[in-house]
């Protein structure tokens, strides 16, 4: 299998204090990894710094993209790549509209624009982006630029956090939309992810092909997603009885 992404031994700071600890990690074309891990674990950190956020500082490791060291690039040189991602809470833009942003990410904005309403976001176009948001909506908003981005990479930090049952199920189906090749009814997954999830949920649209559980600023060890979910909800982040894998530190 070709490797999409591959963490090597990464280490990070958030200011002075350490966050990461040395991740091993890796993300196969066209799999979808899900990331399991008690609140503070680090698993946001480890996607704001594959996604190259300026708040992260790296000190040890490397980070590969399609056999590509991108540790040092820029958060715009990784979109470009193809890497993007959905933020748990993305910052307010003022000044900047929803429907301008998604005009300047995409050569078929139109086309992206004119699929608002399957989003529920035609009423939002106008406005300033994430600025009044609910949970929800933002979520969808998120979602929709994503679809302008089309990336080849995503990664999605609790897509189902702040989100109610009828947005779960709107989101999910989008986020299979943007993982799966709908010109394929087979549905041939066309799309690497990686996913921050605490209940589960988003795997019911999605599927996941391997899990991994995040302790300590350490990728502690990975398995079948299921196996791993079903231990979590029985017995918390202990010992995990459903690894295949330990990740050498």
């Amino acid at each position: 299998m070709t490797e999409m992404l591959k963490v090597v031994d990464l280490h990070a700071c958030a200011g002075e204090k350490e966050i990461l600890k040395g991740v091993n990690l890796t993300v196969n074309e066209g799999e979808t990894c899900v990331l399991f891990g008690p609140n503070g674990s680090g698993k946001s950190t480890l996607m704001s710094t594959i996604m190259g956020y300026s708040s992260i500082q790296v000190t040890q490791g490397q980070i590969l993209f399609k056999g590509q060291d991108i540790t040092e690039m820029t958060v715009d040189q990784r979109a470009k790549l193809g890497i993007g991602m959905m933020m748990q809470r993305p910052p307010n833009i003022f000044g900047v509209k929803l429907g301008d942003l998604i005009r300047a990410s995409s050569p078929n904005s139109e086309a992206v624009l004119s699929s608002a309403p399957e989003f529920k976001m035609q009423d939002f176009l106008d406005r300033e982006v994430n600025v009044g948001f609910s949970g929800g909506e933002i979520k969808r908003s998120e979602l929709l630029q994503l679809t302008a981005q089309k990336p080849e990479f995503i990664l999605l930090d609790e897509p189902e956090s702040g989100v109610d049952l009828e947005n779960i199920d709107l989101i999910g189906r989008k986020v299979h939309d943007l993982l799966y090749d709908g010109n394929c009814p087979g549905r041939q997954r066309h799309v690497s992810s990686l996913v921050i999830t605490h209940t589960g949920q988003i795997m019911d649209y999605i599927g996941a092909d391997r899990g991994y559980v995040m302790r300590n600023g350490r990728i502690f060890c990975s398995g079948r997603p299921s196996d791993l979910l079903k231990e979590i909800r029985e017995n918390g982040y202990g010992e995990c009885d459903s690894c295949q894998q330990i990740i050498s530190l």
